[in-house]
């Protein structure tokens, strides 16, 4: 069963795995820049809020009278003023802020230090103990706050930007990867319209991409490599028709002459005789054509080649030209060759390449056929 993923083409496959690819890349680069980017504003928030502490308790003046801090007032959105100094249960020094804030930051009075966020409020809390010079007396506990709603919008923005950007740069990468399949397979389609054009008697129509140097050209070379040895089957084909219908014209009409003859009208036996060993000698003239013919087929079809005597494929055509020499009164001799000589085919088709030249000569020769080799 084939899946339906399998009809679409081999571009639009290539082209969705190049945007599958790209975009799981994409998601991930920008997954990862966005988490970076949230653990460094977080990371930023605290060590802005530790120094808003130290600050703090670098500026409290601890008298007889107790601890002073300057600026006391503010509001938390007021650099400077975000600071609460608790001793003990005692708002010693604070801003004026919402109460849920103030209920916070006073919550963590005689903790230890940590942090503390407030999500309805975007605020972020941390604190701190407050010792005394010697650092051996707890006095208090010093709490910052700062509003993390600047650090949520940039965090947003970055998320919209980089999302937006991963979009655009997917319908880039899109655009051009179709672009360059098109390019890429532009070659492969004119060889296919080239290949639908042309017909049976194009047999010399060629890709002709020059020499190879790429998968496409390659591909080109390989397939008019084929197309020379279809070609040159299909040759041998048609030379073989050629061939067999030319061969096999003489000895069907001496069949057919012969038999019109004979029923034309009484003869007496010995005319029947002869015209019935006429029609079996061309009978058995016909079966080794055929037989030749096939056999020269199949050797230039093969790599190897035959190889014949000459002596012996002289005397093999004078035994086939025996009965039309006599009906000539022509005399065939074959004056053996002087050495040892072969032909570069089997003697089956030697034979029936010279034979048609010997069987004019006793048609026309006065009285003698000599063959020689």
């Amino acid at each position: 069963m084939r899946l339906p993923f399998a009809r679409v083409g081999v571009r639009a496959r290539l082209l969705l795995a190049v945007l599958v690819t790209v975009a799981i890349a994409l998601i991930a680069m920008t997954v990862a820049f966005n988490l970076l980017l949230a653990v460094s504003l977080d990371s930023d928030a605290d060590k802005r809020l530790k120094t808003m502490v130290h600050d703090a308790s670098a500026a409290i003046v601890l008298t007889d009278r107790g601890p002073t801090l300057p600026n006391p007032t503010g509001d938390i959105k007021e650099l400077g003023s975000q600071v609460w100094v608790f001793l003990g249960d005692y708002t010693f020094s604070g801003p004026d802020v919402d109460p849920a804030i103030e209920a916070a930051a006073k919550a963590l009075s005689g903790q230890l230090a940590q942090y503390v966020d407030i999500p309805e409020q975007a605020v972020r809390l941390y604190c701190e103990p407050l010792y005394d010079d010697k650092g051996e007396e707890r006095l208090g506990t010093i709490v910052a706050g700062l509003l993390m709603s600047s650090y949520s919008r940039t965090k947003s923005i970055a998320l919209i930007g980089s999302g937006a950007l991963t979009a655009v740069l997917l319908i880039i990468v899109g655009f051009m990867g179709r672009w360059v399949l098109n390019a890429a397979f532009r070659p492969v389609a004119k060889m296919t319209a080239e290949a639908e054009a042309w017909s049976t008697a194009d047999l010399d129509r060629r890709f002709e991409m020059g020499e190879p140097h790429d998968e496409v050209t390659r591909l080109a070379h390989t397939l008019d490599g084929l197309l020379d040895r279809l070609a040159a089957s299909l040759r041998r084909e048609q030379r073989f028709s050629a061939e067999v219908s030319h061969q096999l014209r003489t000895p069907v009409a001496k069949i057919k002459a012969e038999a019109e003859l004979a029923l034309r009208r009484e003869r007496d036996p010995e005319y029947y005789q002869e015209a019935l060993a006429s029609v079996s000698h061309s009978a058995d003239q016909m079966a080794r054509t055929v037989e030749t013919l096939l056999a020269a087929a199949q050797e230039e079809g093969s790599l190897a080649r035959g190889r014949a005597n000459a002596w012996r494929v002289l005397a093999d055509v004078l035994t086939s030209v025996g009965v039309l020499a006599a009906e000539n009164s022509v005399e065939v001799m074959v004056v053996p060759p002087p050495r040892d000589l072969h032909v570069g085919v089997g003697a089956d088709i030697a034979v029936q390449i010279i034979q048609p030249v010997v069987e004019n000569a006793c048609r026309f020769a006065a009285g003698k056929v000599v063959l020689s080799a």
